[in-house]
């Protein structure tokens, strides 16, 4: 998982993060600053996944939102 996002593109998208993942706090979404490796720690944290489920979470979203990014 090598899918980190510009800064820029991050502040598109950040919306969109807290939509699919309704638990997650400005706090946690500031603390990715477009990092899918911090994102998926944060879903790990927050949702009881496995690393392999939150990495697969975290590129599905990339992938989905490709177009923003």
């Amino acid at each position: 998982m090598n899918k980190d996002i510009a800064a820029g593109k991050w502040e598109q998208v950040k919306g969109s993060v807290k939509q699919t993942w309704g638990e997650l706090t400005d706090d946690d979404v500031a603390q990715v600053q477009g990092s899918a490796q911090k994102l998926a720690g944060i879903l790990q944290e927050k949702y009881g996944r496995t690393k392999e489920e939150a990495e697969k979470q975290v590129n599905d979203f990339w992938s989905r939102h490709n177009n923003d990014l």
